[in-house]
């Protein structure tokens, strides 16, 4: 099956745009170890609780508003490789005393493929000529990152490795998504179906 309607090779000078793949960014991630409300103000407390990461994302703002320069911070969501996540999968199944069978990983895989499971979206493998290879990927909506736009764009322009770019449907498919997860709502009092009586 060929890969190439969902992705696109940019170079680093290309502008940033919603569903560009960053590999190895840097970040800066809570702490919530080290929050400590004894005799410090309150932006020290936020400041001591901060940890700098690297992750791989996916831009996950707007396309108008980063090409209208509405914005000056980004919003990115970590993906990680399938197999990755498979040994947490298999990790967090032991952990529940379930079986991790292959019928199980292939069964929760179609529950992600098909929206089931809210925080989780896949997007596909990529291959560019033996010059990269991806495997498919999970992108997760429970981390969200920011980043200062300036930042980001100086990071990429600075690399030289080409970068990949979603393309049109699927990145707004992930973007659908993304606001999926986010616009949710569990009723406490479900409608009284009297229809049905």
């Amino acid at each position: 099956m060929s890969n190439k309607p969902w992705y696109e090779t940019i170079e680093g000078e290309k502008s940033i745009t919603r569903g560009n793949l960053i590999f190895n960014c840097p970040l800066l991630s809570w702490n919530t170890n080290n929050l400590s409300f004894q005799g410090s103000e309150e932006t020290e407390i936020l400041i001591g609780a901060t940890d700098a990461i690297s992750a791989d994302v996916v831009i996950m703002t707007q396309a108008c508003d980063l090409k209208n320069y509405k914005v000056s911070n980004v919003i990115l969501c970590p993906h990680i490789s399938l197999s990755d996540y498979k040994a947490f999968w298999e990790s967090d199944m032991h952990d529940r005393n379930q079986n991790p069978s292959e019928r199980a990983w292939r069964s929760h895989c179609n529950d992600i493929c098909d929206g089931y499971i809210w925080n989780l979206s896949m997007i596909n493998k990529y291959s560019l000529e033996g010059k990269m290879e991806m495997e498919v990927r999970l992108v997760d909506f429970h981390e969200v990152f920011s980043i200062p736009r300036a930042f980001l764009e100086k990071l990429v322009s600075q690399r030289i490795e080409p970068r990949v770019r979603l393309l049109p449907p699927y990145r707004e498919h992930l973007s659908q998504a993304f606001a999926r997860f986010f616009m949710r709502v569990g009723l406490p009092v479900s409608i009284d179906k009297e229809w049905q009586v």
